[in-house]
């Protein structure tokens, strides 16, 4: 980081919760939310784009936190894994990766979990493909996606 960078202020709405803080130009979403924010489920894999263990919804839209710098986000809507249920009350995808067994290390989870939100916010109803197409930037080491397709596929219908 260039030393003597000054702070920039951003505005933007994360989990539906305003939001405004004072940043450096140069930070990317992913730090904004993990380390000024403390919303650490959003999680920090390659931070090149190519895990996406870092995807949350950016204005609708399934995104690299990673990729993102943070000023880019000014004025928009942010949705992360800690907005998506609470533990009194899951969302029906993250039922759904339980009941099927899409949860192993957990460490893919929230990306995958924030991705097939956006592709059933667009999609309610995806074919099978449309879900490999889908989910094919988040890599998980642990299940083979089987399980993690037939969760999103319960949801959608």
């Amino acid at each position: 980081m260039l030393k003597g960078t000054k702070k920039t202020r951003l505005r933007m709405k994360v989990n539906g919760n305003p939001v405004e803080i004072m940043i450096k130009p140069t930070w990317t979403l992913l730090r904004v939310l993990r380390e000024e924010l403390s919303l650490p489920g959003t999680k920090k894999g390659c931070e090149q784009g190519d895990c996406g263990a870092c995807t949350i919804i950016l204005d609708g839209k399934a995104v690299n936190a990673c990729l993102v710098l943070a000023l880019q986000a000014e004025s928009k809507e942010i949705e992360t894994i800690e907005g998506l249920g609470t533990p009194e009350s899951l969302h029906p995808l993250q039922e759904s990766f339980l009941k099927y067994g899409a949860v192993q290390c957990g460490f893919c989870t929230p990306g995958m979990l924030m991705v097939a939100k956006a592709l059933l916010d667009k999609n309610p109803r995806p074919a099978v493909k449309e879900i490999k197409q889908g989910i094919s930037g988040n890599l998980c080491r642990c299940t083979g996606y089987v399980k993690i397709i037939k969760a999103i596929q319960n949801v959608s219908g």
